[in-house]
């Protein structure tokens, strides 16, 4: 790219994104050179719009040393116009006035964020874990005329706020580029290496640190090899609802505040030891009304309820107990599982290996939830290289409750009922989060 008195090398991948455009993404994955062009691309708009200014954002920043400043300030003076710029502590001071500040979205709300009113750039690091509640919030607040939003990521689920705005139903005014290891030309050979190492040793996942495809698998993931043996056995396909036998509906319940965790719901049929699994719901933020309106409006709305035992807990908005909300709604609940103790989060987990071969997954309508299932892995100690359990992220809501549902799972020769399942009366018992999932 040349503006100006500064020539800056671009590869042919970006080119695209050097016209005007309201929206710009690159997505892909490492080594493609996303964040330095994009690096480069906040340099030279500073010194080209001298007052310029600029805001680098992720979904959380805890520390500077987790955002793009210290690559910006590498690029300042790999082009040689260090002169032009003042680099402070907490920003970067531009031409004529001009600057560039890192923030966090996290820390803001829509009274905060009108602070980003009057800025010209904003680019989202890392975007794929830009929540839909902060991707609201920002793009009617930049709003300055000729502003722009930039995105650069490494896909990681179809349903991430920035896939679904820029890749599903893409916007006018965006301009969107995949980028990988070979759009680089100056992919270096150690890089490469690597790259070659995990092909050989990690073909699993492979495929998401590399080529920019969405997460399936995880070093470490429980459930991977067990799905990639249901595809190869022809057992994610086109499932049909029995119109006899009951449908059930496993939750993991979630909350309705911005930080809340998902809401998860999977929909089963047992029928003798085959389990069907027909579909997959999931939510974050939202109220009760809108899971159970979800419910109806795919034809389960007699489904059979399976909650865990928080649910006997109070829906912090109404101050009711989740299982009364749903018997209120008119449907049929099973009282909440009881609390398994420590141990729990593994027992759940042993329990889909158990029942995992007989499950046979609707393609189209779970696609979401294997995904899920397919990531859900073990946390380390990096240090000691010990396992810690199951790391808490976006995929144990859905595993959370998939293992419900194995744990309830009742086999022709199994238990007639849950309470010989687990050999004990049910009560209704409040409970932390940390007490029903082992968390």
């Amino acid at each position: 790219m040349t503006r100006g008195s500064l020539t800056i090398e671009t590869a042919r991948v970006f080119k695209p994104l050097l016209n005007p455009s309201r929206y710009k993404g690159a997505h892909g994955g490492r080594g493609s050179g996303k964040s330095h062009f994009f690096a480069e691309m906040v340099v030279r708009d500073q010194i080209d719009q001298p007052g310029l200014r600029t805001v680098c954002v992720r979904e959380v920043l805890k520390s500077l040393k987790q955002s793009a400043k210290l690559l910006i300030e590498d690029k300042i003076q790999t082009l040689g116009v260090g002169h032009l710029f003042e680099v402070q502590k907490d920003r970067i001071n531009a031409p004529g006035d001009g600057f560039i500040i890192f923030e966090g979205m996290q820390d803001h709300n829509a009274e905060s964020i009108k602070s980003f009113e009057g800025f010209d750039r904003c680019w989202v690091e890392e975007a794929q874990t830009l929540s839909e509640r902060s991707l609201t919030l920002l793009r009617p607040t930049i709003r300055k005329a000729n502003s722009e939003i930039w995105f650069s990521w490494n896909p990681r689920r179809k349903k991430d706020a920035v896939d679904q705005f820029l890749r599903a139903t893409p916007v006018e005014d965006a301009i969107v580029v995949q980028a990988n290891w070979r759009d680089n030309p100056w992919f270096p050979e150690v890089l490469n290496q690597e790259r070659l190492t995990d092909l050989k040793r990690y073909p699993e996942r492979y495929e998401h640190i590399w080529e920019g495809d969405y997460a399936k698998a995880f070093e470490g993931a429980y459930f991977a090899k067990l799905l990639n043996e249901a595809r190869e056995e022809r057992r994610i396909v086109f499932v049909a609802r029995d119109p006899i036998l009951p449908v059930r509906a496993f939750f993991d319940i979630g909350g309705s505040g911005a930080k809340a965790d998902a809401m998860a719901i999977w929909i089963v049929q047992w029928i003798d030891r085959e389990i069907r699994v027909l579909d997959y719901i999931e939510g974050v933020g939202q109220v009760l009304s809108y899971y159970l309106n979800e419910l109806r409006q795919r034809k389960w709305g007699q489904a059979i309820c399976y909650l865990p035992h928080d649910g006997v807990n109070e829906n912090n908005i109404t101050g009711k107990r989740y299982f009364e909300h749903l018997s209120d709604a008119g449907f049929e609940v099973m009282p909440p599982i009881p609390n398994q103790g420590r141990g729990a989060a593994m027992m759940r987990i042993e329990a889909v290996r158990r029942i995992m071969p007989f499950c046979f997954f609707n393609e189209k309508t779970t696609e979401a939830g294997r995904d899920a299932l397919g990531y859900y892995h073990e946390r380390k100690d990096e240090q000691r290289n010990v396992g810690l359990g199951p790391e808490h992220d976006w995929s144990s809501h859905a595993s959370d409750s998939f293992g419900l549902m194995a744990i309830c799972y009742e086999s022709p020769e199994g238990p007639a009922t849950i309470n010989e399942l687990f050999g004990q009366d049910r009560s209704y018992m409040d409970a932390t989060r940390s007490d029903v999932t082992g968390y």
